[in-house]
């Protein structure tokens, strides 16, 4: 969901890996300076090495400026390797990466908009440390379940397409929030590619200066304005069915070619959370529907999912730290499961219905497993 720049991007890199992780606030442990600084301001971004060697990096990012800002690592092709979003005026945040050597750009992008302020980088020589095999088969099989979302998705996306495509108001309602699963289990692997969020989960407070909502916004939530608010489906909605599916078919299409690594499985389990935390919580995501807690389970289970996977190296390098995330997450399902009539059901409570104390309920919830899970990297590749 790519509104007011509120998005994931770091579960699965593509071509090379580096992993955007940590929401946490604490100086860097990297000895003798390697970690690399990323100090953003409204106007600059500036870093403190063009060069550094491949493997696992570290990259600390501090915001002295006065908005919100975001940073990113993209191949040069504009291709997103890495995110950090929602880095707040006067905090940091930690970035641990495994890095393949090749060239990069850093951007930094205050108020969350535009192209950004960029750096070139490069990473040089070297390999990335021979890992255990167990975190091998841990990739293999969450590569397995991306590929698994993308192609469930299709079928109940074209269910909601034709829907539309019908004129069938009430039927294309029953239909979107299904439609949406697999993608919100799997959205930072969608979301590397740069090129695919934009066109199906963007909102339209999420447009680019100079797009016009009219003719450049598409996909999931300009059918779900049509649907709720507008309550009609016209020529233009039918066209923009079929653009859905064209561009989710092309998502199921590339989500093989998407390279991933164990940093990148932890950091995207984090980066869902946030989602979680940026806009289902918020009520945002989906503010016509108001199905946003269907999709919030869509983000905790992909999270999981990866989590899952890494915990059976991860308890072995930090016991108290998987113990907690296992209580966290059980907190979090069991809070959620209020909310739906049984726990097979995706058919979760009207978020218009859920009451201020219960929303912080929520958000309480998630903040407490977001915590610990932005350790979860750090913890794979001790």
């Amino acid at each position: 969901m790519r509104a007011v720049r509120l998005s994931v991007v770091t579960a699965a890199a593509t071509a090379a890996a580096l992993a955007a992780v940590t929401g946490c606030t604490e100086k860097s442990d990297a000895k003798n300076g390697d970690a690399i600084q990323v100090t953003a301001t409204d106007t600059t971004c500036k870093v403190s090495k063009k060069e550094f060697p491949a493997g696992r990096v570290q990259l600390d990012i501090e915001n002295k400026g006065s908005k919100v800002t975001e940073v990113y690592l993209l191949f040069p092709d504009d291709r997103i390797v890495s995110e950090r979003e929602n880095i707040g005026p006067g905090t940091k945040q930690r970035v641990v990466a495994e890095v393949k050597a090749g060239a990069y750009t850093i951007a930094c992008k205050p108020g969350m908009k535009g192209k950004g302020i960029r750096e070139e980088v490069k990473a040089t020589g070297g390999k990335v440390a021979k890992r255990d095999p167990r975190l091998d088969k841990a990739v293999a099989a969450y590569r397995e379940y991306v590929q698994e979302q993308a192609d469930a998705t299709l079928p109940k996306a074209k269910a909601f397409a034709e829907a539309v495509k019908a004129g069938d108001v009430e039927a294309a309602k029953k239909e979107f929030a299904t439609s949406r699963l697999g993608w919100e289990r799997t959205e930072p692997v969608a979301e590397s590619f740069g090129d695919i969020d934009p066109k199906v989960d963007v909102r339209e407070d999420g447009l680019e200066d100079g797009q016009d909502p009219a003719t450049d916004w598409t996909g999931w939530h300009r059918l779900e304005k049509s649907l709720w608010k507008d309550k009609k489906i016209g020529d233009r909605e039918k066209e923009l069915a079929d653009k859905l599916i064209t561009d989710l078919t092309d998502w199921q299409k590339r989500v093989g070619k998407a390279e991933i690594t164990p940093t990148s499985m932890a950091n995207g389990a984090k980066e869902l959370l946030d989602e979680v935390a940026s806009g289902k919580v918020t009520g945002e995501e989906d503010r016509y529907s108001h199905t946003d807690l269907s999709d919030f389970k869509g983000n905790v289970e992909g999270a999981q999912k990866a989590y899952e996977l890494l915990k059976p190296v991860a308890s072995e390098n930090d016991a108290a730290l998987t113990a907690e995330l296992d209580k966290q997450f059980t907190a979090l399902n069991t809070l959620l499961d209020k909310y739906r009539a049984d726990k097979n059901s995706y058919d979760f409570t009207s978020y218009d219905k859920v009451g201020e104390a219960d929303r912080k309920e929520l958000s309480d919830a998630v903040n407490a497993l977001a915590e610990p899970l932005s350790k979860l990297a750090a913890a794979v590749v001790k």
